[in-house]
């Protein structure tokens, strides 16, 4: 188990005033009960989706496994009619599957044109938009995306983090979500966007010793929660049951800091993308050097990142 645990801060009937001036500046997450939602948490039953829905084609993830690593890539892409995927996801076992009987199913909708276009369950579901309602916790004008997602019972997804913020919906079913704050980064042994943990209540800590130092913020999300996660903050989520949510997310930087070729909203902002390049052909140049000298520039390099860009403020 990772070192010090926190349960993540649940509040009722928090008001947009009351998020936007005292709870969003804390860039911590948060828990909101109470928000009105619309009629989505009763509503969208296995039965009324895959009515409603339709037979649209959608692509998703199939995992003979519960515990999905985007790392090693051990799952393949299929497409389904987006009513035999509800039906299918909310199955323990199955007499129609892919790789096996009991393989789970992880949709994270698309834009029409994914290489081109955001998600928008409002475009992409147009008739299920109306039982819907969005939080009105970010301007109009800082929306990007809003993600249907639909997960099998026990299906894992790995740790990662996004650039935007968010507000994930739990529209009906459970999960149990575990973050990480962005000052824990050292600790989760990354590649890329994503950890190499994928146990993390049972981590295999001869192998990811510095783990134990990560702190564990953890929440239970029922239907009609919604969970705000603040960019740069890793979550892991477990499906305890079939589940639907809605993910909303918002540019919270100026429009120009974002990669503008980005439909996820999982790319880098420009400026550290560019930062990135810069240190890479860095250590290039430190590659010339004996190691002896390279270990000690290597070290004072550290030192003035730490010096120069760490913030100030405490956790």
């Amino acid at each position: 188990m990772a070192g010090q645990h926190f349960p993540v801060t649940r509040l009722e009937g928090v008001s947009r005033e009351q998020f936007m001036q005292h709870l969003y500046p804390q860039r911590k997450p948060l828990v909101l009960e109470g928000i009105d939602l619309g009629p989505c948490t009763s509503k969208w039953t296995v039965d009324y989706l895959s009515q409603v829905g339709g037979t649209k084609e959608v692509k998703i993830h199939v995992a003979a496994v519960a515990q999905m690593d985007f790392i090693s890539k051990n799952f393949v892409y299929r497409t389904l009619p987006f009513d035999q995927l509800v039906q299918r996801a909310a199955e323990e076992k199955h007499k129609e599957f892919f790789v096996s009987e009991d393989e789970k199913y992880y949709l994270r909708s698309l834009g029409e044109d994914p290489r081109k276009d955001v998600a928008d369950i409002r475009k992409q579901f147009p008739l299920l938009k109306g039982d819907i309602k969005f939080p009105e916790f970010f301007k109009e004008e800082q929306f990007f995306s809003s993600v249907f997602r639909i997960s099998s019972p026990g299906l894992q997804l790995w740790t990662h983090y996004d650039v935007m913020d968010n507000l994930l919906i739990q529209v009906t079913g459970k999960k149990r979500v575990v973050l990480f704050s962005p000052r824990d980064a050292q600790y989760l042994y990354l590649k890329g966007t994503k950890s190499e943990v994928l146990n993390i209540d049972n981590p295999d800590l001869a192998k990811y010793p510095l783990f134990s130092k990560a702190r564990r913020y953890e929440c239970s999300l029922e239907a009609g929660d919604v969970l705000f996660i603040p960019a740069l903050w890793f979550h892991n989520v477990i499906s305890e049951e079939f589940g639907v949510g809605v993910n909303i997310f918002w540019k919270h930087l100026p429009s120009e800091c974002y990669d503008k070729t980005d439909t996820y909203g999982n790319k880098d902002p420009t400026a550290a993308s560019r930062a990135v390049q810069i240190l890479d052909r860095a250590l290039k140049t430190l590659a010339e050097l004996p190691e002896e000298y390279r270990d000690f520039y290597a070290r004072r390099m550290v030192l003035h990142i730490q010096d120069k860009a760490y913030s100030k403020n405490s956790e």
